[in-house]
């Protein structure tokens, strides 16, 4: 099968693919033997949000990995994967082991934070530290406003006529679609980064249909949620103050939950925090992972 070419940022490190039981996922690395930072990105995104903030953790010492999860924009069709939440979890342990990773910093934002979730519940030996900026928990997954796009991606054949409305700039800063995300435009090429794969090929159209069909529902989020006062890791919950889809209060709930957490608001920004304050959350993930090294 030909794979559609990538249009990543270079500042993201070398691309790579690894191999992997469900199947193969492209990635992104900075290389070098610093201790490892890994970014997981949310629904309809891939490694490219992070660009803002892979070059400044870098350049503290840290080997930052950047992979393309199968979440509705990547490139590499998993027609053979379980594509719930728990599935994409197993598929990121997977790839830790496989790149025989250790003291990883996760950091993860949106949905991507579902499955950070899920991992550190159900396979955190290789993770020790975790960053949850501004993501999906509780009873929103999907956020309020956005349950329209995961009912309508849920009839089926319909998953083309929503990627193909999107596919409009001048629709991209509605209220239902990417605008309550972050409080600037995303840049042109970077939105078509994340659209163009779902929105030419059949193949990464249904794995995004998989994924909303089967996996977001609170149902997953909710059932993680009464693991983590078990999660005995270092999380810092850095949230967006302003953010319109998952508001303060389910990062106060988060911080209450989480036994070993420290929660610090972000201002001026959206959901999307690595989109709106790139600086200011590379500041919080480099402060962070100085102040709980692995003894």
């Amino acid at each position: 099968m030909k794979h559609l070419d990538h249009r990543h940022c270079s500042t993201l490190g070398t691309v790579h693919e690894s191999d992997l039981t469900p199947g193969t996922i492209r990635y992104y690395d900075t290389g070098g033997d610093g201790p490892p930072v890994v970014f997981v990105h949310g629904f309809m995104m891939n490694a490219n949000t992070w660009r803002k903030v892979v070059p400044a953790v870098a350049a503290a010492g840290h080997r930052c990995i950047a992979p393309d999860l199968p979440l509705g924009a990547h490139s590499i069709p998993v027609p053979d994967a379980d594509l719930t939440p728990i599935g994409i979890a197993d598929i990121l342990a997977e790839f830790l082991d496989r790149m025989d990773l250790t003291d990883v910093t996760l950091v993860a934002n949106d949905s991507g934070g579902v499955v950070a979730q899920i991992l550190i519940a159900r396979n955190p030996a290789r993770v020790a530290r975790v960053v949850l900026a501004s993501v999906d928990c509780y009873e929103a997954f999907p956020p309020a406003r956005y349950s329209w796009l995961t009912k309508a991606i849920k009839i089926p054949g319909a998953t083309r006529a929503v990627t193909s409305i999107i596919r409009f700039r001048a629709l991209q800063r509605l209220p239902f679609t990417f605008g309550p995300a972050t409080k600037r435009p995303i840049p042109p090429a970077v939105m078509d980064s994340f659209l163009l794969p779902s929105r030419h090929s059949a193949a990464i159209r249904a794995d995004l249909a998989r994924f909303v069909s089967r996996g977001v529902s609170n149902t997953f989020t909710l059932d993680v949620a009464r693991q983590l006062p078990s999660v005995t890791k270092p999380v810092l919950i850095a949230w967006a103050r302003e953010d319109q889809l998952v508001p303060a209060e389910y990062a106060e709930r988060l911080a209450r939950d989480l036994p070993n957490s420290t929660l610090r608001f972000i201002d001026d920004t959206h959901m999307l925090v690595q989109e709106d304050q790139p600086d200011a959350l590379t500041d919080l993930i480099i402060e962070f992972a100085r102040q709980h090294p692995v003894h």
